[in-house]
């Protein structure tokens, strides 16, 4: 019996032992309430609650000795700004939050920042890129993506490279998108590019209603806008809208250039549908370097999603969800919170808060790692932009086709010598229309001159004027300016003509080219169009005369300047006016009797006097008594001059 009671009492000591080991390590996790809001009916948002759980369980597996834990208390905005505001509201008044990751849009973002400014519960965010949304005015909102400004450099470089001169943005009309337009302005400015039209597209357009606002701008683009480069804006919902649209308005054809921004760039690799992708053939977009690791890390998301993965495919924002995680955790380990730290003394409208918002904020901004995806570093409240990508979109797979950085600006290859960002050019692309010429070229403007070939010279090379040569000094001087500008500038030339007739077309003022070349005068009116260049040759007389004399050819050089038509005008305008002259002087005029031989010389003379020798004798007192002094050789001269006196 004694035995037995020792038997029972080492059991008992042993079994309280194995409980006491298991009872502590469970005391000792601090679960800390965490809220998470996402539009999970949204692919992005489902996607991204995904990455959210698999990075809690990866990160406790690898941090198993962590004091605290992060409790989520997820919430579905359904896209809706005021479901968003209320859920914050009640994660922070009910729930107790610590911190919220979220919202996924940028306009829910602006009303739930100021919830956690108001409360001091950080708000991190990582897909709110919108720029006005500044973690530098509110400090308790971190973004934990790019900003989206941190990309108009490397667009406003390859709209540079390619010599575009006039953009056309497109973008939705929703916080996200209004966003970005003062920062890409800005940019587009610094490299004299200009925006002759915007095209804002509400979030909640059909695809119809998409159709016919391209099909709108399509006609202006014939009537009074000349560009055909356009920049999107927009998520991946209403780009997949707009794309299809452009398709089936024919602009998606040769001539087009259409560049993406990262809210659509970023989720282009997983895209799988072809009809999607067959309607955005020859485009170019902008997004930051897809991690070395990202192939591996998407096998291992499809295992731990199952099914999921096919609904919502893997993108760039959910690496940043998943780092979001990890960093979270890492800053409420470190700023050792627990779960009944409330401040009731700070209750307001019977919400109480925690003290410790701006510990863990702290920590959150100091912390630093190297992520899924790419080097993680929240010092200025958001993620530091590194090099981005460009890449063409051929077939159902993206080509590289440059890299961009924020101290080099653009390069060929990843790895980049001084040539390859000398050069600042970007491989050669496909672009829409299955063709590698590049579109948009200027339209160089040539007028159509009968004198002065030297200048300016269109020679017809067949029958219908479909072909022609241009040559001259005007041509010479635009060819030599091209080939020193530091970008590559496509263009053509259009002669300003009739090809029925081969005439010029009508005045000067109504061209309509983007470039003309040639001596067109600058007058008031035109200015207000376009902008001169100022002139290569001085204005004033000049005479030109021949270096080597040869007079048998140049003997009659003075008639030059005038036409044969305008010198036998003046001729006949002589006679006639001396003809009628005689005509009052011979009846009382003895001069201007004789034969009719003697009668037509006298004529012929006094007109050929008139217009070569000077007229600087006036009118004289006695001019009778002179022409009997006067030889007769002289009397015609002085009658000529008398008669100049009197008119």
């Amino acid at each position: 019996m004694e035995n037995l009671q020792k038997n029972f009492q080492s059991s008992f000591s042993v079994i309280f032992l194995i409980l006491l080991c298991l009872w502590v390590p469970l005391k000792a996790k601090e679960l800390i309430p965490v809220g998470v809001i996402l539009d999970l009916n949204s692919q992005i948002g489902s996607m991204a609650n995904s990455c959210i759980s698999m990075a809690l369980h990866d990160f406790y597996q690898k941090n198993s000795d962590y004091k605290t834990r992060l409790d989520l208390r997820t919430r579905d905005s359904n896209n809706d700004i005021i479901k968003a505001a209320s859920a914050a509201f009640d994660l922070i008044k009910n729930e107790k939050v610590h911190a919220i990751i979220g919202p996924q849009r940028s306009g829910e973002a602006r009303f739930i920042m100021e919830l956690g400014r108001k409360f001091q519960v950080p708000i991190i965010s990582f897909s709110a890129t919108s720029p006005s949304l500044s973690p530098t005015l509110n400090h308790f909102f971190i973004r934990t993506a790019r900003d989206d400004c941190s990309q108009v450099k490397a667009i406003a470089c390859v709209i540079e490279a390619y010599g575009w001169r006039e953009v056309i943005p497109i973008y939705e009309d929703t916080e996200y998108g209004n966003g970005l337009m003062p920062y890409l302005n800005e940019a587009l400015e610094e490299i004299d590019t200009r925006v002759p039209r915007r095209v804002v597209i509400d979030p909640h357009s059909s695809e119809t209603e998409i159709f016919n606002e391209l099909n709108k701008l399509k006609n202006e683009l014939g009537k009074r806008l000349r560009t055909r480069t356009f920049v999107v804006h927009m998520t991946r919902e209403q780009g997949s809208k707009l794309f299809s649209s452009a398709d089936k308005a024919q602009m998606m054809s040769e001539g087009y250039a259409w560049i993406v921004t990262e809210g659509l760039s970023a989720v282009l690799r997983p895209v799988k549908n072809p009809i999607v992708l067959d309607s955005m053939q020859g485009v170019l977009g902008v997004r930051p370097m897809v991690p070395q690791g990202f192939e591996k890390f998407k096998r291992r998301w499809k295992v731990f999603t199952g099914q999921e993965s096919t609904k919502s495919p893997l993108t760039l924002f959910g690496l940043w969800a998943y780092d979001t995680v990890w960093a979270l955790a890492m800053a409420v380990e470190k700023a050792g919170l627990t779960n009944s730290a409330f401040q009731n003394q700070n209750a307001t409208n019977n919400i109480s808060w925690y003290d410790s918002g701006s510990s863990l904020l702290n920590q959150i901004l100091s912390t630093e790692f190297q992520g899924i995806s790419g080097y993680f570093n929240l010092s200025k409240g958001q993620l530091v932009p590194s090099k981005l990508e460009i890449f063409n979109l051929v077939g159902h797979r993206e080509r590289i086709i440059g890299y961009w950085n924020k101290e080099r600006g653009l390069s060929r290859d990843l790895v980049a010598d001084e040539k390859s960002f000398s050069e600042r050019k970007l491989k050669q692309p496909i672009w829409p229309g299955d063709t590698t010429e590049q579109p948009t070229k200027l339209r160089i403007g040539v007028p159509i001159k009968r004198g002065f070939h030297e200048f300016m010279k269109v020679e017809n090379q067949s029958p219908n004027n479909d072909i022609v040569k241009i040559s001259g000094f005007a041509i010479d001087v635009f060819l030599e300016v091209v080939k020193v500008l530091p970008f590559p500038l496509p263009y053509e030339f259009v002669p300003f003509m009739n090809k029925s007739t081969g005439e010029a077309a009508g005045s000067y003022d109504m061209l309509k080219f983007d470039v003309v070349v040639g001596d067109v005068t600058i007058v008031a009116n035109r200015t207000k169009y376009v902008d001169f260049a100022l002139p290569y040759s001085e204005s004033g007389v000049s005479m030109v005369v021949l270096t080597k004399r040869n007079d048998r050819q140049n003997i009659w050089i003075f008639l030059k300047p005038l036409s044969w038509d305008l010198w036998l005008t003046i001729g006949a305008a002589f006679v006639l006016t001396n003809f009628i002259i005689w005509l009052l002087e011979h009846p009382t005029n003895t001069d201007f009797h004789g034969s009719r031989e003697q009668q037509l010389g006298t004529i012929l003379w006094f007109s050929f006097s008139t217009l070569v020798f000077a007229q600087n004798i006036r009118w004289l007192d006695q001019p009778t008594k002179l022409m009997d002094s006067a030889l007769p050789s002289h009397k015609i001269l002085l009658w000529s001059h008398i008669f100049q006196g009197q008119s």
